[in-house]
């Protein structure tokens, strides 16, 4: 596999959301993956490396704008390009 395109760093936090200030569109131009507990989880929304925690969805619950009500679940995170 030759890989032209040079990926960047993956932030210490990041979010899925475009108005959050920690939302980094050129990282999202890959495929993300991340690990909570040596599991793969693919509904995070948010997460932090150094604090150690990550945002998904609380079930199919959502507030007034129609967005999903996410819950924070502590633990160890690891993020990587898949």
């Amino acid at each position: 596999m030759n890989d032209t395109t040079e990926r960047p760093p993956l932030p210490d936090h990041l979010s899925i959301d475009p108005r959050s200030p920690h939302h980094v569109a050129a990282v999202f131009a890959h495929d993300i993956g991340i690990r909570f507990n040596d599991k793969e989880r693919m509904d995070v929304e948010e997460y932090c490396i150094s604090e150690g925690w990550i945002k998904v969805p609380a079930g199919k619950t959502v507030d007034r704008k129609g967005k999903p009500l996410l819950i924070k679940l502590k633990g160890k995170v690891e993020a990587f390009y898949a």
